[in-house]
């Protein structure tokens, strides 16, 4: 009898309803770690009806690369410990231990490409007021030395306007034919749909920074090959007052390298990026984000985030929530204008960074945690209807294994 018990499908029921006690909303204010009031996530139908399938996938796209390798480890002990248990019950045979391990690497590396190319409905941010742009300042094409082959700047516009933004940035490295790309098919008003902007990703003191409107409104301020930031044309280029370049601190390293814009006709950074999308810079910003925070606010940076996506995944990682006013109505370069001017004279209070709430991963320990806390994130964010959709989704497939044994005379 207590083999026959469906432990598994019985445990997950558990968790999902005692999770349900905890519940969180799955969005937070990166800097604050808190609610936000003026912004809430929103999944379509199909996001829900495969609940399963997309948070498990949101959840992994959002783990950072220490994660991950945590996360992999933890499920090879898991296992080993459910063999070991098996074999205590059931004594299975060397031939069946072999067919679950080639099992259980199959499915690692099948969820991993799932996650990557699989096409499916992405969760989206919605706001409660129309003066609410949402954008992200760092995101790439196939212009991109790493971005995903064929990734279009259409692809790129067709991403964002299913995870909830209102403007994105094509920030390529070295390059900006992505981003004009998609300028040249914005909509007219920015209201009827995602707005592409230009940017452009350069290193700078060996730091990597974002520069908006680069080689569009500010030719020049880069070294020849696109790469790096010339500081001496930085310097004239920000002698034009309400003019100056707009410089973001892309997931930064050495906080004291660069230095900062220190008022009107001043070169420096101008925007740190507080939220990062992309595995390999979530471990460094998410471990700095106080030092971040601290840096903005004595510097008066404005903090922004930055999906960096290079066209893989189907998950929004953060937004950042801008207050401009009449944007709906206005062309791609007036709105381009009228964010870098938010930046230029709001400072800190310019922007607020909401991000997808994740697993901690502050610590070593919190890392080598990851393949507890991040289920358990993953189910204390759930709405009514995704719990309900899991409930379905569990039994519907434990009945129909116990019809198919039942069959079979199992």
């Amino acid at each position: 009898m207590l083999k026959r018990i469906p432990w598994l499908p019985l445990l997950m029921s558990v968790a999902i309803v005692l999770s349900s006690a905890f519940a969180v909303q799955p969005v937070w204010d990166a800097a604050t770690l808190s609610d936000v009031t003026e912004a809430y996530l929103t999944r379509p139908v199909g996001y829900v009806i495969l609940a399963p399938l997309s948070n498990v996938l949101d959840a992994l796209t959002l783990l950072s690369a220490r994660q991950h390798v945590a996360s992999l480890v933890g499920v090879l002990v898991l296992f080993t410990a459910w063999r070991v248990l098996r074999a205590w019950w059931f004594a299975p045979t060397r031939r069946e231990h072999a067919v679950a391990t080639g099992y259980l690497f199959g499915a690692i590396i099948l969820t991993y490409v799932a996650t990557a190319v699989l096409p499916r409905p992405m969760a989206a941010l919605v706001t409660d007021s129309a003066n609410i742009v949402r954008v992200d300042f760092h995101s790439h094409t196939a212009a991109s030395h790493d971005g995903r082959p064929f990734w279009s700047s259409e692809n790129n516009r067709e991403w964002h306007r299913d995870g909830g933004y209102d403007v994105a940035y094509i920030t390529d490295h070295a390059a900006v034919v992505g981003a004009e790309q998609g300028m040249a098919k914005n909509p007219a008003p920015a209201a009827d749909g995602v707005t592409i902007l230009q940017g452009i990703e350069v290193t700078w003191t060996a730091e990597h920074v974002a520069i908006l409107g680069a080689q569009r409104a500010y030719k020049g301020i880069l070294t020849q090959n696109l790469r790096d930031v010339d500081e001496q044309a930085l310097r004239l280029a920000s002698l034009v007052p309400n003019h100056e370049p707009v410089v973001i601190w892309n997931h930064p390293h050495r906080l004291n390298r660069l230095p900062a814009a220190a008022g009107p006709t001043t070169s420096g950074v101008r925007a740190i990026e507080l939220s990062n999308g992309a595995p390999d810079s979530m471990d460094e910003v998410r471990r700095k984000r106080s030092e971040i925070v601290a840096l903005a606010q004595q510097k008066n940076f404005t903090m922004t985030g930055g999906s960096d996506n290079h066209g893989w995944g189907r998950t929004a990682p953060n937004w950042t929530l801008m207050l401009v006013a009449d944007w709906r109505g206005m062309a791609g370069d007036a709105l381009g204008a009228q964010i870098e001017n938010v930046i230029r004279g709001g400072g800190i209070g310019a922007t607020r960074v909401v991000e997808r709430r994740v697993a901690d991963a502050s610590n070593d320990l919190a890392v080598a945690s990851t393949v507890i806390s991040a289920p358990a994130r993953m189910f204390t964010t759930l709405s009514n209807d995704e719990r309900i959709s899991w409930m379905i989704w569990i039994w519907a497939i434990t009945a129909t294994a116990w019809w198919m044994r039942r069959r079979r005379g199992v």
